[in-house]
């Protein structure tokens, strides 16, 4: 279990810094620990505020065929943004390409890690 938590955060992390160099509306700063940080809110996000609002949008995410569910991601997104200053993301797009490239790295992270 810890195993787990330690690769969803490296991923995160790893996903957030690569959305960094290729997005230009989102930055973390030039530290590592700005990164660190930000990665660390933005997992907690996730996991405590995601599934929440997973459910209470669901009607929309079933019309939309599950494409809603980029747009509850891009608000957690912002959401970490807010809660942490020095991680920001200054558009809505930057945000959505941010929550894509996350995506393409957690997938890459869970296809190459076993999940035991």
């Amino acid at each position: 279990m810890l195993r787990q938590l330690l690769i969803r955060l490296a991923a995160n992390g790893l996903g957030l810094w690569l959305a960094g160099e290729l997005v230009s509306g989102i930055g973390y700063g030039d530290s590592l620990m700005a990164l660190a940080v930000a990665t660390v809110i933005f997992s907690l996000v996730n996991a405590i505020i995601r599934p929440l609002a997973v459910l209470l949008a669901f009607p929309a995410i079933i019309l939309t065929l599950g494409l809603f569910t980029l747009v509850i991601n891009s608000l957690m997104l912002y959401l970490a943004t807010v809660l942490y200053e020095p991680f920001v993301v200054t558009s809505f797009g930057a945000a959505i390409m941010g929550v894509i490239i996350i995506w393409i790295v957690n997938y890459a992270v869970n296809a190459i890690v076993p999940n035991k």
